[in-house]
Order: structure tokens, then sequence, then C-alpha cells
């Protein structure tokens, strides 16, 4: 898995629109120590926290699975973007030896692992006699590995870290989450590190 923060709203944005609503921009240290208490104590402990929708993310997201795709379109106050079976399936289909690690997520649970070997094996098979990648990818295991962009609001972001680095989510979101916060500058995690779990 690999996470790279492509893009991100800077801070004063946030502590912008807060001004605004109480129109008190002479208050302003133009981004520093106030602004930001500014921000933690409005979107954070007052609970005004539509004000930190103004602070946006842009990550590139790869190698992780289809399951942890399906466990991130859940959340629906993101934008995806990723990457088409329907036109990338080819790699498979042309790859003369399979290099598992390429292709799947690993699990390291060995049933499951060779299951997932196995089906891949079958959709290379599936590709090879000429069908299309449409119909073809109906066959796709869930440990078939993708790609995206991934935009979302902090706001977003913290019910998103709170929920996924809890012990209770997938694996492999709970390591997502944890290298999205890794990710994020520097300046911006004290917003969300009460949302992160170890």
């Amino acid at each position: 898995m690999k996470v790279t923060l492509l893009h991100h709203a800077p801070l004063q944005v946030c502590s912008h629109a807060i001004r605004t609503c109480w129109q008190s921009f002479d208050k302003s240290d133009d981004g520093g120590e106030k602004d930001l208490a500014l921000i933690d104590r409005v979107g954070n402990k007052y609970k005004h926290s539509s004000t930190l929708e103004h602070l946006t993310y842009n990550f590139y997201i790869q190698e992780i699975s289809r399951a942890l795709l399906q466990e991130l379109a859940r959340h629906r106050m993101a934008s995806l973007s990723v990457k088409s079976t329907r036109y990338t399936l080819k790699e498979l289909k042309e790859a003369s030896d399979i290099d598992y690690d390429k292709f799947i997520v690993l699990t390291g649970n060995e049933l499951v692992d060779n299951a997932s070997k196995q089906a891949l094996n079958n959709l290379q098979k599936i590709l090879k006699s000429g069908t299309s990648n449409d119909m073809a990818k109906y066959c796709l295991p869930e440990s078939y590995k993708t790609e995206l962009t991934w935009s979302i609001n902090a706001r977003s972001l913290q019910n998103f870290l709170t929920l996924r680095s809890s012990k209770d989510a997938l694996w492999e979101i709970r390591n997502l989450a944890h290298a999205i916060y890794e990710a994020l500058p520097g300046d911006h995690r004290y917003l969300f590190e009460e949302s992160v779990r170890s």
C-alpha cells in the first residue's frame, strides 16, 4: 500500500471561513497560533464542524484490494476516481508468469491467499480465451489490487479516521487510515489526533 498526498487546502481557508461567520477578521493573526487555536476550538471543541469542510485533501492511494475499495465507497462524503478494469486487465492477460504480489493483496492466511491465487489464474485463463474485460471482471477476486485518487474534506476525514483506525475495522483499511494520517501535512495533524486510534 502506498499513500501520496497530492494537494491540500491551507489552514487559513478554514480560519477565514470561521471568521466569516462572526466577521472577526480583525482578530486574525494571518494563520498564526490564534487562527490555529480558533480552528480547533470552533471546529472540534464547539462542534461547528461544517467549517472544517473548507479544508480538502487529495490523495493517490495505490496497491489496495478491491475489498478495501468497497469499504471506501461507504464514505459518501469523499470522491473516488478508480483504476478501470475495462482498460487495464490486459496487464494480467499478457503476463507470462503471474507475479501474485503485483496483482493481489496477500493476507498471510494460506487458505485465503491460495484461493486468491487460484482465482487470479482462472481469471487469466478467461481473459486469454477472448472473453471481454467487462464480462471477465465478474471473476475478479476481492484481493485484486487497484488504485485511486481520493478527495475528502477534513470533517469527513475525521469521521473516516475515527471509524477506520478502530481495532474493529478491516485490517487493510486500518492500515490505510494510519497511512493517510501520516501523509497529512504536519501542521494539519492536530485536527485529527483525537480521531486516530492506535
